[in-house]
């Protein structure tokens, strides 16, 4: 194989890789450089001429003419009479530069630096990939759906790189097919050997947050900040926004009227119920506005333990906890306090738990999943809301309801 043939034979990678030809002749240097060490034990007396233009290639092997049987290292020295041959008027001492081709490193070095060369160029595209994605983390990204397995689906995107959308970072309703276009953020980028796995969410807080910076302008341009997001992927969410300009209704530019602006956001998460938050620095008012849509009756603060007691009246405190207890999770996340709800008259109550002696213990923990737990709060609900906040037989709920009423009520 020629010089010039070697390299023309691998100008396809500067078109398929994205690759320029600069960067693809230094790193053809560089593997031929090896091939040198293999071949005479040093490189640094060769000389590589690489024309980057003209796609030429020269390689120059410089030694010193010593006297014939005078040659101790062959890769430095070359016996006079040798020298000669190249050039008859060589004398000892003088510098001999001789053209060395590649068909004198042998065939089979030839081979192992062809593929040490197509090696070097996919871990300088992989390299690429990997710094170009791991600028994007944390950002929304596009990709089309390339084949679906069982624990994730295959994204292609515009320029043929493999991003993954693991199952466990899918929304619960996501349903995807073979060729269409899937939102996410790139969450992590790591090297795994010398190929890059770039991994995609739908669930982290972060897209919801991206979501509200690429649809909602005043966020986009800085004059709403979020705050805080926390999510329940695919059920609920809430955002904490804030504006430092008073003009600015932060709430009502997030929802937009009759919530056009966030429907949109909705949409993308398969019907997440997003609740939108007006931020306050003032601790008292955030937990009661992160309780929403219950209305607190009154609030107690425990500042060193992180932990809030809310009292409210019987026919909020559904509403505070919310379906299979996100609502009551979520503000908790949102302020960082552990929150306790507390019905008013709660004196005359009683604690489920008490009645463990006629209630089996895994029917009163299905109960206290759901955010029910204690008798009032029980014989305060509709039995077909209790059959739907609880994985429980109506039956069952029937006999828990009569066994209330006649121990509690009486």
């Amino acid at each position: 194989m020629e010089n010039v043939a070697l390299i023309e034979s691998f100008s396809e990678f500067k078109d398929d890789k994205l690759i320029d030809r600069v960067t693809l002749m230094a790193i053809l240097e560089d593997v031929l450089r090896n091939a040198l060490k293999k071949k005479y034990g040093d490189d640094d007396n060769f000389d590589i001429i690489i024309n980057p233009d003209k796609g030429d290639l020269e390689i120059w092997r410089n030694r010193i003419v010593v006297a014939d049987g005078e040659v101790e290292e062959p890769n430095q020295e070359i016996a006079l009479s040798e020298a000669q041959k190249i050039e008859p008027d060589f004398e000892v001492g003088e510098d001999v530069a001789e053209e060395v081709k590649l068909i004198d490193l042998g065939r089979r070095s030839i081979l192992a630096l062809r593929q040490n060369l197509i090696s070097k160029i996919h871990e300088h595209d992989n390299t690429n990939i990997y710094k170009h994605f791991k600028e994007l983390e944390g950002e929304i990204y596009t990709a089309e759906v390339h084949h679906i397995r069982h624990r994730a689906i295959i994204l292609l995107d515009d320029d043929g790189n493999e991003i993954i959308l693991p199952k466990d970072k899918q929304i619960p309703s996501d349903f995807f097919r073979k060729g269409e276009n899937v939102r996410g953020i790139i969450e992590s980028v790591e090297l795994k050997g010398s190929k890059p796995a770039i991994i995609m969410s739908r669930t982290s807080p972060v897209f919801l947050e991206k979501l509200f910076e690429q649809e909602i302008p005043e966020v986009f341009d800085g004059l709403i900040t979020v705050k805080k997001v926390v999510r329940i992927p695919g059920e609920k969410a809430k955002v904490a926004v804030d504006s430092y300009d008073d003009r600015i209704d932060p709430v009502g530019a997030c929802v937009g009227m009759k919530g056009s602006r966030i429907h949109g956001i909705v949409r993308e998460l398969g019907n997440e119920n997003i609740d939108v938050i007006n931020y306050t620095n003032n601790v008292q008012l955030f937990v009661t506005r992160a309780l929403s849509p219950a209305r607190v009756t009154s609030l107690k603060l425990d500042e060193e333990n992180m932990r809030a007691e809310v009292l409210l009246k019987p026919e909020e405190v559904s509403k505070a906890i919310g379906r299979g207890g996100h609502n009551i999770r979520l503000a908790g996340q949102l302020t960082g306090y552990e929150i306790d709800v507390f019905r008013e008259g709660a004196e005359e109550d009683v604690e489920l738990k008490e009645f463990s002696d006629e209630i089996e213990g895994w029917v009163i923990s299905e109960f206290s999943k759901a955010g029910l737990d204690t008798a009032k709060s029980i014989l305060e609900q509709d039995v077909n809301d209790l059959v739907k906040r609880t994985d429980l037989e109506e039956e069952t709920i029937l006999d828990v309801i009569r066994i209330l009423r006649e121990e509690f009520e009486e």
